[in-house]
């Protein structure tokens, strides 16, 4: 497992539409289980595979937070004695994903990007959706999806179209938010 770099605006990869996955092999687990790695340290709650410039049809999404109420464990699984908080994961991975019938209610959201650091914006998308996509192993499954988990599906399948969130804002309220990212990129 590694942590592999997340591509930031304005990389021109992040606007490639990525391509479906054939092969369900070794490569593809290691590329999941990186991307989880790398979206847990980030941290995020989903991560599309063109964010780590792998132009694959792959997204991995976990919307379970840290656990407050879990108690502190000694951990030294770098050599290095430190206290590990153990956390209420729920990995889902996704692959060659496709929306079947998005509602026609909206909902929104305050989104943001691990790829558009410290920029948020509501972002109107699609209340309910159902979604066909393959497991690690090739198997097909079809689910309905609402809430958190709907919105954020619908975020990471936008990356497989290389669309990001702020695609969806208006002309100024797009500008206004790279202008904010490249400011705080001057600051750092």
């Amino acid at each position: 497992m590694a942590i592999r770099q997340i591509l930031e605006v304005p990389d021109p990869r992040l606007k490639t539409v990525s391509e479906p996955v054939t092969a369900f092999d070794d490569e593809l687990k290691e590329l999941v289980s990186d991307m989880f790695e790398t979206m847990y340290a980030a941290p995020g709650i989903g991560l599309a595979a063109i964010q780590v410039g792998v132009p694959k049809r792959v997204l991995v999404i976990d919307l379970q937070p840290e656990d407050e109420e879990a108690e502190p464990e000694p951990c030294n699984h770098d050599g290095h004695d430190h206290v590990h908080y153990p956390t209420k994961n729920e990995p889902r991975v996704f692959v060659n994903p496709e929306i079947l019938d998005p509602a026609e209610e909206l909902a929104s959201y305050q989104e943001g990007c691990l790829s558009v650091p410290e920029i948020f914006a509501d972002v109107d998308r699609p209340a309910t959706c159902r979604v066909r996509y393959q497991d690690l192993e090739g198997e097909t499954h079809e689910e309905d999806m609402d809430g958190l988990m709907a919105t954020c599906i619908q975020h990471e399948m936008d990356h497989l179209e290389g669309i990001l969130f702020i695609d969806h804002l208006s002309r100024l309220k797009r500008n206004m938010a790279l202008k904010k990212l490249k400011k705080m990129r001057e600051a750092a």
